[in-house]
């Protein structure tokens, strides 16, 4: 295996047991089971667990954005755009399950609030989810609400809903997805 083979096969193992056992019950040591490697090989790649960790998720948040972007009705109606972007989570999401459950633990971990601190306070480069909250404001589009309610009122419905689609409890078809985004539109619209 080549180096970036190897780096890539650990990675892939981070994210298929963290998806399974959680971040505590994935030990490094399973990690280079699971990728084929020796245990002291990914500390080659990695500083720490924590930096592999991080890693990951920047790796899976740069898929999920390409996903996104894909097709983007840029300098389009904010409406739009908003309804592009959230039928994108919805497709990378459900097309993705393993990476959707180590995005969402990731999210619900002190690695998520670490992040979402830096993106929502503007420590991190703007993103087009954040321009497009904020350019909507700005015209009057959209309510005048804090950031994170912004995100709250989109993502949360979007992500219990993929998680419940994952775990069976609902069948999301297209039609169902659309008048879900819908609705997330009129909770955030003036």
């Amino acid at each position: 295996m080549e180096r970036g083979d190897k780096r890539e096969a650990v990675m892939r193992a981070a994210l298929e047991l963290v998806g399974e056992h959680g971040f505590h019950g994935s030990p490094m040591a399973m990690i280079a089971g699971r990728a084929g490697v020796a245990a002291g090989t990914i500390y080659r790649y990695f500083e720490s667990k924590d930096v592999l960790i991080r890693e990951t998720y920047g790796c899976l948040e740069e898929q999920l954005m390409v996903s996104v972007k894909a097709e983007y009705p840029q300098g389009g109606p904010i409406r739009e755009r908003y309804l592009h972007v959230c039928q994108g989570l919805f497709n990378y999401f459900l097309a993705s399950p393993l990476e959707f459950r180590f995005i969402e633990q990731f999210h619900n971990s002190p690695y998520g609030v670490a992040c979402r601190r830096d993106k929502i306070l503007g420590k991190k480069e703007k993103d087009i989810i954040t321009e497009l909250f904020e350019e909507g404001m700005e015209q009057q589009i959209l309510k005048e609400l804090p950031l994170p309610v912004f995100f709250a009122l989109t993502f949360g419905p979007l992500v219990n809903l993929c998680r419940d689609h994952i775990l069976q409890f609902i069948v999301l078809d297209q039609p169902l997805i659309i008048r879900t985004v819908e609705a997330c539109w009129d909770a955030v619209k003036r």
